[in-house]
């Protein structure tokens, strides 16, 4: 099967339960398609990401070998971290997505930063590692779950479950 099939199957496992939401059989208490059980339910689909971000999509030289492991394994996290479970409050749900959507981004920059040359790609990855901790503690913030001073010490933001 090639890369491009693979995601595409991978983005349908996540398309595909929400615009024929009415066809889930699992259900939340509340009635609506409960999407977290669903995704738990989805034949390895952390192994299926891992396989597509592992999967190259060039020949890489040797020496991209480090950034391009660590550039995978922040995407693969990324993905693995969005698929929640919904809370029934959507704007919870929203910062729960983006927040390991955006420590994504943060990840990658620092990739950048360790292994990167170009000075203005290096001057973008730090604006990307500030404005991305940033919009997550102003998501935070605005559901109410302000980052706590430990967490904001450590550059790392908990769950919001």
């Amino acid at each position: 099967m090639s890369t491009r099939v693979r995601l595409l199957a991978a983005v349908a496992l996540f398309a595909v339960p929400i615009a024929a939401g009415a066809a889930l059989t699992v259900r939340s208490k509340s009635g609506l398609p409960d999407f977290g059980t669903y995704i738990a339910q989805a034949p390895a689909l952390a192994d299926v990401l891992s396989e597509i971000c592992a999967t190259p999509f060039r020949a890489a030289p040797a020496e991209e070998a480090a950034y391009l492991a660590e550039n995978t394994s922040a995407m693969t996290q990324m993905m693995i971290d969005m698929g929640i479970r919904p809370s029934g409050d959507v704007d919870r749900d929203f910062v729960a997505m983006m927040t390991p959507h955006h420590q994504g981004a943060i990840a990658m920059a620092q990739a950048e930063l360790r292994h990167g040359h170009n000075e203005q790609l290096r001057r973008m990855a730090q604006e990307i590692i500030v404005t991305q901790q940033q919009e997550i503690a102003a998501m935070r913030l605005a559901i109410g779950r302000p980052l706590t001073a430990a967490a904001a010490a450590a550059k790392t933001v908990p769950a919001i479950r």
